[in-house]
């Protein structure tokens, strides 16, 4: 069976609000990641591709898969910009998804806005049909892979020189998914870890 084409909607719920990226969005992504601290886990190239104010705004359209997948940006329930994620490599007949390009003002790690965002990305996407989402980290960066795996993900291996660091490294990534039939319990583990 073939997914149904997926719809570039905002999502809303759980406090947050996902809207499509809009080059209007570029101050409020810039204030919220254009930080150190965001890229020292892997995001944007990893610590040596750490990038502020103008700059950060240059580059984060050249980063992000615009125009090519579904990029979200990601407002609290004051509808200030706190983040951003991303569906790509959409496979239809495949029925394959895959969540990338996740990240968060730093004053959100450990919050509820992770657990928040991935139930209304995953939603999406099992809701039209498709079957497995792909998510992964750097096998660096423990703090995305523990939250990958909170999110009821399963492990797969390692996908290893995956893509280019920012210090010219080559980035190993840990590669999780979530199949069509695991996410009735997924969803309730979210839901829970919501309240």
């Amino acid at each position: 069976m073939t997914a149904a084409e997926l719809p570039y909607v905002a999502l809303e719920g759980h406090g947050l609000r996902l809207e499509p990226y809009e080059p209007a969005h570029l101050p409020g992504l810039t204030a919220a990641l254009g930080r150190p601290e965001v890229f020292a886990g892997g995001w944007g190239g990893g610590p040596a591709g750490a990038r502020s104010g103008d700059d950060f705004a240059a580059w984060l359209p050249t980063y992000l898969p615009i125009g090519r997948a579904h990029v979200y940006v990601i407002r609290d329930a004051a509808r200030t910009i706190i983040g951003t994620s991303t569906i790509l490599d959409l496979a239809p007949a495949a029925e394959s998804a895959h969540i990338g390009y996740t990240a968060y003002s730093p004053e959100q790690w450990g919050s509820s806005v992770n657990p928040a965002a991935k139930l209304l990305l995953l939603g999406h996407l099992f809701d039209h049909g498709y079957g497995r989402v792909k998510l992964q980290a750097d096998v660096r960066n423990a703090r995305s892979r523990a939250g990958i795996e909170k999110l009821g993900a399963q492990f797969e291996g390692v996908a290893r020189r995956d893509q280019p660091r920012a210090d010219g490294s080559w980035r190993d990534a840990a590669v999780y998914s979530i199949l069509i039939d695991e996410w009735p319990a997924a969803r309730a583990g979210l839901l829970h870890r919501l309240g």
